[in-house]
């Protein structure tokens, strides 16, 4: 069941999913955009039917193993959605497979949903949803995160996770603005710009990303952007040696080495401008609640 209060914030969301044409909205859409939508529709299985077949395509991505270090992010970000969720509207903003939507819904999100500009991810997301018994209070639409189409002041909390370099931020940000509540807060995680071994892989890489992507890693120019829109708040900085623990992770050693790597991380990168060689960082968006 909803939230006393959600019915005409869903009302106004089935709309916008339930008058979408989706070959002719894309078709409609700018070149980057569309190059965006066939990328992510790669990334996330276009053509899978279950869960269980995108688990396993997303597994093989060169990238993952990568992931297999981000225990000290994937802990920060799901601590925040226990906290700020509950009770609350929440929007997965590029949702992409919905992780942390379905995550907001299953710690008691009034209603959870989740957009994305790829129609795959969004098949994909409703499948999990429905696997984890999910589907009474989330939903999942094909929309433009810069041009949501979402009423006003209509959303209590954002969770914005690696997806802010794949978008124009001075589109974003206004409009992660005009849909947030006043006194509600956006959440984000992203890689950071300037690490020169990093940097070197992506460049090493391109294939693995679009091109507007590739040019617009996050750094602090962007934070200091974001302060046009919104009071910045609680920056963190995840992960160095952690990175390098990533070649044992298949083997016995790495749970240890990785305990010990987070517990260095969790030391250096408080200290400026070491802090700026990490992987990633979280950092929150606040809107006032008066203007």
């Amino acid at each position: 069941m909803h939230r006393t209060g959600t019915e005409p914030l869903l009302a106004c969301v089935k709309r916008l999913d339930q008058g979408l044409n989706q070959e002719e909205w894309l078709a409609l859409l700018s070149p980057r955009k569309r190059e965006e939508a066939t990328f992510h529709d790669w990334t996330h299985g276009a053509d899978l039917d279950t869960p269980e077949q995108e688990e396993e395509w997303t597994s093989d991505h060169p990238n993952m193993k990568f992931y297999a270090t981000d225990q000290e992010t994937a802990l920060h970000r799901e601590a925040w959605i226990r906290k700020h969720a509950p009770g609350q509207v929440v929007l997965d903003y590029a949702c992409g497979r919905g992780t942390l939507a379905l995550m907001a819904a299953a710690a008691g999100a009034a209603l959870s949903i989740g957009i994305d500009i790829s129609p795959a991810s969004i098949r994909n997301c409703r499948r999990r949803a429905a696997a984890q018994g999910l589907a009474s209070n989330t939903y999942f639409l094909v929309a433009d995160c810069e041009q949501t189409g979402l009423p006003d002041n209509s959303i209590d909390r954002i969770l914005a996770a690696g997806c802010l370099h794949h978008l124009d931020l001075t589109h974003a940000f206004p409009e992660l603005r005009r849909i947030l509540k006043p006194g509600g807060r956006v959440y984000a995680v992203e890689a950071l710009a300037y690490n020169p071994v990093i940097r070197l892989y992506r460049r090493l890489t391109p294939h693995l990303r679009t091109s507007f992507e590739k040019d617009h890693i996050l750094s602090l120019r962007e934070l200091r952007f974001a302060k046009n829109f919104f009071e910045v708040e609680n920056v963190r900085y995840f992960h160095l040696i952690s990175l390098a623990t990533t070649p044992l992770r298949h083997s016995r050693w790495f749970r240890p080495a990785l305990k010990m790597a987070n517990a260095i991380d969790r030391l250096l990168l408080r200290i400026p401008p070491i802090s700026y060689l990490a992987w990633s960082f979280s950092f929150e968006l606040v809107k006032r609640d008066r203007e």
